[in-house]
């Protein structure tokens, strides 16, 4: 047998697969599996021996800034000397991204073999007449058994979509339950209503368990606070309001909290979006109120907040280059608010591209209506949601922006917006498929 390779037996046919063989095995999941009940995943868990029992989980839910928050509460445990595991998506450019430990992605090898043991127990139930895993179930059930494996303290665990029937809402005793900005999105699949998502959303809510979520937006609000108080959960709600920006420039954001326990402490994070302050905040907040059970000082929380990275929202890739896969009306508007603030003191270079099933023309116009485009590039993401990049420039045209350049090709539009830039800053919005080609390119550029 060629090394590295592990014979899988599948209706009586032998398949040796490899990393990369995996990784096209996965991608495959969603044509032969459809939506499975939470039963099932947890029928796959204690097939696996339950290995999510042997850690404690802070769930997170939210339309956006739950990676972001996960992200900075992995990096104030690690820095207050606690192992903690990450389980993420999306991923921007290799499928390992989803799996991190003390925010170092695994490595194939630590992936294969959580992939081996899923998958051997998926045919399992598949020749009893059971349900193979979805494919997020697949990547869900492999983080539990690396994350067992590596023995950490804590998981930070982000949902997948919405929140009620996800799969990591199998978890049965999170520490914590955190729900983070709500707004329209996949509303195919989680409501039409701000309130329908919310309820989804806080699904995750567990009878008892502490819930953090941010109270910026009333109906969703009084969505989660109603469902925490049905469920006998203590509730903790964080606005806009409890935070004040300090300082906030090309390297990041200063601020401080307003009330007793954080009072006169500053709090430093490496990004220049202020709705991250919100992220760190939530953060911030569920610290406190799981104070009792952790042993931490104010000052590695600062350290741990400060030290914090995240991929692709607002994340400065090069100097005066910032990737942002903002793709919903939420996110959009939060991506024209940090660029308006720096517009006054930069010209402002937009490189965009986007998928056919979310509303960029909507995006469009709201980033047009916003802001003063000095420049724009468009380009395209191929495959069977492409919008072709001709299209995407006619339409900021028909926004009122003079200098467009239409490039299909990402490698050679990311060139294109780089020679445009100048002294300038450099946005590059609309998706995340667009920050994982750049940030690949980059990286090609930088081996090279």
């Amino acid at each position: 047998m060629e090394e590295g390779k592990q014979a899988i037996t599948l209706d009586k046919v032998v398949i040796f697969l490899n990393y990369n063989e995996a990784v096209a095995y996965i991608d495959e999941t969603p044509k032969f599996t459809t939506k499975n009940s939470l039963e099932h995943t947890r029928e796959c868990l204690r097939r696996l021996g339950n290995p999510q029992e042997a850690f404690r989980v802070i769930h997170v839910a939210g339309t956006n800034g739950k990676g972001s928050t996960c992200a900075f509460l992995t990096s104030m445990l690690r820095e207050a000397g606690y192992s903690c595991g990450l389980f993420t998506s999306p991923h921007l450019i290799e499928i390992n991204e989803r799996f991190q430990i003390n925010e170092v992605p695994v490595d194939n090898e630590i992936f294969l073999a959580a992939f081996h043991r899923v998958k051997e127990m998926a045919d399992e139930l598949v020749a009893q007449g059971s349900h193979h895993p979805t494919y997020f179930e697949m990547l869900f059930l492999m983080g539990m058994l690396i994350f067992k494996e590596a023995g950490v303290d804590y998981v930070t665990l982000e949902t997948g979509l919405g929140g009620r029937l996800d799969a990591t809402t199998s978890i049965e005793n999170p520490m914590a339950c955190v729900i983070t900005s709500i707004s329209m999105d996949h509303m195919e699949y989680l409501g039409n209503s701000l309130e329908e998502i919310a309820s989804e959303k806080a699904g995750i809510i567990v009878p008892g368990v502490p819930v953090i979520f941010d109270g910026n937006h009333g109906a969703a609000a009084e969505v989660v606070r109603k469902k925490a108080q049905e469920l006998g959960s203590p509730f903790y709600e964080v606005c806009e309001a409890d935070c004040e920006i300090l300082r906030n420039t090309r390297d990041g954001i200063d601020f401080s909290m307003k009330n007793g326990y954080y009072e006169k402490n500053i709090f430093s994070i490496p990004f220049v979006a202020r709705y991250q302050v919100m992220n760190a905040a939530l953060a911030l907040k569920t610290m406190e109120v799981m104070r009792e059970q952790f042993s931490f000082t104010t000052r590695q929380l600062q350290m741990g907040m400060a030290q914090t990275r995240w991929q692709g929202r607002m994340e400065t890739v090069l100097p005066g280059v910032i990737v942002d896969g903002a793709h919903n009306e939420d996110g959009v508007f939060r991506f024209v608010e940090t660029a308006r603030y720096f517009q006054e003191e930069s010209k402002i270079t937009l490189l965009f591209s986007a998928v056919s099933d979310k509303d960029y023309k909507d995006m469009i116009r709201t980033i047009c209506q916003g802001i003063h485009l000095d420049q724009v590039v468009t380009t395209q993401i191929d495959g069977y949601r492409v919008v072709p990049a001709q299209e995407l420039a006619q339409l900021f045209r028909d926004c009122g922006c003079s200098d467009v350049i239409a490039e299909p090709e990402i490698p050679k539009a990311f060139v294109q917006a780089r020679k445009k830039q100048g002294d300038g800053l450099l946005f590059c919005v609309g998706s995340l498929y667009l920050v994982g080609e750049i940030k690949d390119e980059i990286r090609r550029q930088t081996d090279d």
